[in-house]
């Protein structure tokens, strides 16, 4: 039997564990309520209100630049920056208590020995920044080390010693289509080039790692949050890298044999409109971008614009014929110098006696006088649309960085000389990439495709997306394109640079063109040119456009300083893309004169 006396203190008992077990009860589902219900809400509240909240960023990877076949031309890698802290070298040698396994003499030199310095160099600069300031704890010694390093020097276990990652682009084919992929600059921001083209496609998103820290510096259970970092796309590009390659070499070595300040070759494919090479010189090394001049950061295959010559005597064939105006075996009578009705004079780059030439003979002797008196067939606002369908005066649609549109001035504008001179080339300019443009219309069947130079992006999660590109456009008939390759074809074999250019086994159209230089004041530099041979092969069935620019050769000074370049080019573009020698007979050639 319970007595009074001893229900009394049980009862209290109970009450104070009720108590306490509410209290602990109330603890803990503050505790859950914290780490668990609204565990982001605090961890957010810790960190924006200052002392107790870490964030530390997580680096995005930069994405690759790749060749049509997966070949790196521009990738990011991890490198490792590495610090010391005096301070804490000189309290860890000192502390008996805390004496390293490894002491600092031989820390020292095994240090050194894995970042390529010197030991006693490297203590004289811990013991120089000590004396300048005893609370000394950031000495930097070492920049860009590899992985390999990194991992050497993590196993000497050094408390002072400290490595900070970061990531770094480099180009494992240096400068093969340097120009064309471009550079980043000390901050990592996208300069010229695909770099900056497809920097959208390219750049990485940072993440970041949030946490609470208790007393002591100590990180709380549970406050951890992460919010991962998006690395950049890939970008394919068009291009092939190893025919880039080939290609710059060799124009490089002929730029340097004629005297030459600069030279390139662009490749387009005929049915696509795809740039298979880029190659110039001089060209920058995305590594080592001051070893050439900053006018060279930039592809000038895009950013040079300049007067084409006769290189577009094929499009004024084109618009002609295209109009109904002349078959290649009409004829004009035309003299080495003529006076046309309106004053303007023209002379045709040789002296000759008074011929009747063909149309076919006017484009295969590249006289300006005949191209004249055909061109003017047509009426001045019919070859300004002419012209501008070829893409004269606008940009190609690749949308490259720092890319010139050209200019062609409104045809009511046209003095007396310049109703002439835009037969021939003159009066109006382009980009290489746009004489490239035009001559892959004329391929094609007359069919414009927008040069390419981006074949897709493919982001971290696997989607690949195509870039957009302008519609083709039928600009000539079928049959016009195809006299005016037959015309192509005719320069190729009847004209004087027929042996200097002939590829065995293959039938080619080509033509030359020797651009007078702009001397700034309304003239043109004496004996300056800018020369050029653009071609299409096999004629019969049109692969590939190959042009060629050499800019102020001095050796020989016409287009002639181009031919073995263009040949060399041709040759090594037929064979990397394994196309079938011609098996057609040319047709019976055309006459040069009536």
């Amino acid at each position: 039997m319970t007595t009074r006396a001893t229900r009394g203190p049980r009862r209290r008992t109970v009450v104070a564990l009720a108590v306490v077990l509410m209290v602990l009860a109330a603890f803990i589902f503050r505790l859950v309520d914290i780490q668990i219900v609204h565990a982001d809400e605090h961890v957010a509240q810790g960190v924006n209100d200052g002392n107790l909240g870490t964030t530390r960023t997580i680096e995005g990877t930069r994405g690759d630049i790749v060749d049509e076949h997966g070949t790196v031309l521009a990738s990011s890698v991890l490198v490792y920056d590495a610090e010391l802290s005096p301070l804490v070298i000189e309290q860890v040698e000192n502390d008996p208590k805390k004496k390293p396994e490894i002491p600092w003499a031989e820390a020292s030199e095994r240090i050194a020995q894995v970042t390529g310095d010197d030991g006693a160099e490297l203590r004289a600069a811990v013991e120089e920044r000590l004396a300048e300031n005893p609370e000394s704890q950031y000495l930097p010694f070492a920049k860009g080390l590899n992985t390999e390093q990194y991992l050497e020097l993590r196993e000497l276990d050094l408390v002072y010693l400290h490595m900070t990652p970061r990531s770094v682009r480099v180009y494992p084919n240096g400068a093969v289509a340097g120009s064309a992929v471009g550079f980043l600059n000390g901050s990592g921001e996208a300069q010229y080039g695909i770099e900056r083209m497809q920097d959208q496609c390219l750049s990485a998103t940072d993440g970041e790692v949030t946490y609470l820290r208790g007393q002591g510096g100590v990180k709380i259970p549970g406050s951890e949050r992460t919010t991962p970092a998006v690395d950049g796309g890939t970008v394919q590009l068009t291009i092939d890298s190893d025919l880039n390659w080939y290609l710059q070499q060799m124009i490089a070595e002929e730029a340097k044999k004629q005297g030459a300040q600069a030279g390139s070759v662009t490749v387009v494919e005929v049915a696509t409109g795809k740039i298979r090479a880029m190659a110039e010189y001089p060209t920058v090394d995305p590594n080592d971008i001051d070893s050439v001049s900053q006018k060279y950061w930039m592809s000038q295959i895009f950013a040079d614009a300049y007067e084409p010559g006769s290189t577009f005597k094929p499009v004024t064939a084109a618009m002609v014929i295209d109009q109904g105006a002349a078959t290649p075996l009409s004829s004009v009578t035309a003299p080495s110098r003529e006076v046309f009705p309106n004053g303007a004079v023209v002379n045709d780059p040789f002296y000759h006696p008074v011929y009747d030439y063909t149309f076919a003979g006017a484009l295969i002797d590249s006289s300006n006088v005949s191209m004249s008196k055909f061109g003017a067939k047509v009426s001045a606002q019919s070859r300004y649309d002419y012209l501008q369908r070829f893409g004269v005066g606008d940009a190609t649609g690749v949308g490259f960085p720092a890319e010139q549109q050209g200019l062609i001035h409104d045809p009511n504008t046209w003095d007396n000389q310049t109703l002439y001179t835009t037969t021939f080339g003159q009066a109006f300019t382009v980009t290489p990439a746009q004489i490239a443009g035009a001559y892959q219309a004329l391929g094609n069947g007359g069919l414009k495709v927008p040069l390419s130079l981006v074949e897709s992006c493919t982001l971290a999660d696997g989607t690949v997306v195509k870039p957009d590109s302008p519609e083709p456009e039928q600009i000539v008939s079928e049959q016009t394109a195809d006299q005016v390759n037959r015309m192509l074809e005719n320069v190729a074999v009847q004209g004087g640079l027929a042996s200097a250019v002939e590829v065995p086994g293959y039938r080619i159209g080509m033509k030359t063109g020797t651009a007078q230089k702009p001397d700034g004041k309304g003239g043109y530099k004496p004996g300056i040119y800018f020369t050029n041979m653009a071609g299409i092969a096999p004629i019969e069935d049109p692969q590939y456009v190959v042009l060629v620019t050499l800019d102020e050769p001095t050796k020989i000074r016409t287009s002639a300083a181009t031919a073995s370049a263009f040949q060399k080019a041709m040759t090594q573009v037929l064979k990397t893309y394994k196309v079938a020698p011609s098996s057609q007979p040319m047709d019976e050639l055309l006459p040069k004169f009536d």
